[in-house]
Order: C-alpha cells, then sequence, then structure tokens
C-alpha cells in the first residue's frame, strides 16, 4: 500500500503537472495558481478546501477523486468527466470558467454556484441541480435530461433548452426572454 502524503496551506504557483508528475495525496486549504493540469491523472487524489485559479484542467482524469469545498476561478476544464469522482461529500463551484463539454451525469450539484461561466453541450442528465445558481452563463446545448432543477435560478443565463416534461422544474426562475429555452421542443415560433 503506498501512502499518500498530506499538503497543508500551501500555494502551488505555475506549476506544469504535464511535465512533472503530480503526486496524488491529501490536499487542504491549498490555491493552485496558473497551473497546467491538462490531461493529467487525479485519479484518487483528495482536495478539500482548495482553490484553483488561472489553472488548465482540461482532460483531467477524475476516477475517485474527492472534491470537497472546491472553487474554480477563470480556469479552463474542457472535456472534464466530474461524473468520475467520489460523490461522497463532492462540492464546486465555478467562477468566469471555461466548462465546455464536461460531464456531471447523476451527480449531485445542489446549491452550486456557476457564474459568469461558459457551459456548452455539458451534461446534466439526472443531477440534483435543485437550489443551484447559473449567473450569466451560456448553455448552448446543454444537456438537461431527468434532472432535478426545482428552485434553481437561470434568470441571467442564455442559450439553454430544457423540456420541462423530462426534468422537474418546479419553483426554478427563469426570466422572460429565458422561456424560449423551456419551449424549443415543441417546434413553435415565438415573436
Amino acid at each position: 500500500m503506498v501512502n499518500k502524503t498530506y499538503t497543508e496551506n500551501k500555494k502551488f504557483d505555475k506549476c506544469d503537472f504535464t511535465q512533472e508528475p503530480f503526486d496524488k495525496g491529501e490536499y487542504e486549504t491549498c490555491t493552485f495558481n496558473a497551473c497546467n493540469f491538462s490531461g493529467a491523472d487525479l485519479s484518487g487524489a483528495n482536495f478539500s478546501n482548495c482553490s484553483f485559479i488561472s489553472c488548465n484542467l482540461s482532460m483531467v482524469k477524475l476516477a475517485k477523486t474527492v472534491l470537497r469545498e472546491i472553487k474554480f476561478s477563470d480556469c479552463k476544464l474542457l472535456g472534464v468527466g466530474f461524473e468520475h469522482c467520489s460523490t461522497f461529500t463532492f462540492s464546486v463551484q465555478f467562477e468566469n470558467c471555461l466548462l465546455n463539454l464536461a460531464s456531471f451525469y447523476k451527480l449531485g450539484l445542489k446549491k452550486t454556484i456557476f457564474k459568469n461561466t461558459s457551459l456548452h453541450e455539458v451534461d446534466f442528465s439526472e443531477c440534483d441541480l435543485s437550489a443551484a445558481i447559473f449567473d450569466n452563463c451560456d448553455l448552448t446545448r446543454a444537456i438537461f435530461k431527468g434532472s432535478n432543477l426545482e428552485k434553481a435560478d437561470f434568470r441571467t443565463s442564455l442559450n439553454y433548452a430544457i423540456s420541462p416534461a423530462d426534468n422537474k422544474i418546479r419553483k426554478a426562475k427563469f426570466s422572460m426572454q429565458g422561456v424560449r429555452g423551456l419551449l424549443t421542443e415543441f417546434d413553435i415560433e415565438i415573436e
């Protein structure tokens, strides 16, 4: 059995984990600033109360990775399969991120905040997004199927297509111009 390292309150600045191996230990209250994780294998790592700022995490592998109280700011997370993470205590938030082609399939994302984030073609199928906030997000071709969107706030977001028949949307909030995104499946013209 391999002993995992424990790292606390450390700042990682401009590390390139595509060139040097990433130690898959436990990280608590650490900050990763301008680090390159593109394609890195973070499987089995444990992150708690950490911040990722201006990092490239595109296509990282997250099998059984623990993400607890994690904030991603100004990060690139293209094609990330969050559904492979440990679901126990999974808690993330995103601000000013590029999250296109990511997948959260069947994850609990209750009260998750997505702010100023591009969510093109993100898979939210069968997610619990109750009371989640989508603040000024672009949801072009994002997938919502069998999702719980009760009390979720979409008022400042755009380009979503959500089927009220396939999702729970009770008490969800939408802007008047965004209502069109609830009617796309009916192929009707709104003027």
